[in-house]
C-alpha cells in the first residue's frame, strides 16, 4: 500500500495490516450486534443503516485479507477483531440499555407502596390476585425504561424483601404513556422517529 511505503515492507505485513483488519473487525462485529439488537425490536430506521456500515467495512477487511493471503498475522488479526468484537457489542449494547422491559413481581406481601413508588416514577403499574399452592399472591405488572432497571430493583427488595420477580424485554407497546413519558423526546428520536420507547 502506498500510505505505507515509507514503512518496512515486514512490518507492514505482519503487524500494519493484520492490526488494520482487527480493528476494522472489532468496528464490524460490533455494529452488527447492534443492528440485530435493533431488528430484534422492530427497528426498520436504524437497522439498515448500520447494516450498510457493517457490510462496507467487512468489504474492506476482508479485502486486505485477500490481499494477504500469505499472512498467518492477517488471519489471526480477523479472529482476534471478530472475537473483541462481539464483546464491544455486547458491552456496547448493555451499557446503552436500549428500550423497556416488563418487570413481574410476583409476593404475599402488600404491593401498593411499591406500586406508589414506581407510580411516583411516571411508570404504569397494575396489580391482579392470584393463586397458589403456597396461598394467595400479589402479581405486580410494570412497564420500564430498560436503563432504570438499577433504580427500580432496589425498590423492589426494600418494599418486598420475599418478592420474586422476572424481568423480559418488550418489541412493541402502545403510546398510553403518561404525559412525561410520551412528550421527552431525544435527538435520537427526533432523528428516526419511528422509533418508539426508546
Amino acid at each position: 500500500m502506498d500510505i505505507f511505503s515509507s514503512l518496512d515492507p515486514e512490518i507492514v505485513k505482519w503487524v500494519v495490516i493484520p492490526l488494520l483488519i482487527c480493528l476494522a473487525r472489532i468496528m464490524d462485529v460490533s455494529i452488527g450486534t447492534l443492528r440485530i439488537v435493533f431488528v430484534s425490536k422492530g427497528e426498520k430506521t436504524i437497522s439498515p443503516i448500520l447494516g450498510f456500515f457493517e457490510v462496507l467495512i467487512w468489504i474492506v477487511a476482508m479485502g486486505q485479507v485477500m490481499q494477504n493471503l500469505s499472512s498467518p498475522a492477517a488471519y489471526i488479526g480477523w479472529a482476534v477483531g471478530f472475537a473483541i468484537g462481539n464483546y464491544a457489542g455486547v458491552a456496547i449494547e448493555q451499557k446503552l440499555a436500549l428500550g423497556q422491559v416488563v418487570i413481574r413481581v410476583i409476593s404475599t406481601e402488600p404491593a401498593h407502596e411499591l406500586m406508589d413508588d414506581l407510580e411516583k416514577m411516571n411508570y404504569r403499574t397494575v396489580c391482579i390476585n392470584a393463586e397458589s399452592g403456597e396461598g394467595p399472591k400479589n402479581v405486580l405488572f410494570s412497564i420500564v425504561k430498560r436503563k432504570n432497571i438499577p433504580k427500580i430493583l432496589p425498590l423492589i427488595t426494600q418494599r418486598m424483601p420475599t418478592a420474586f420477580y422476572t424481568i423480559e424485554g418488550i418489541q412493541q407497546f402502545s403510546d398510553a404513556l403518561p404525559a412525561t413519558e410520551n412528550t421527552k423526546r431525544t435527538w435520537f428520536r427526533k432523528l428516526f422517529p419511528v422509533m418508539k420507547g426508546k
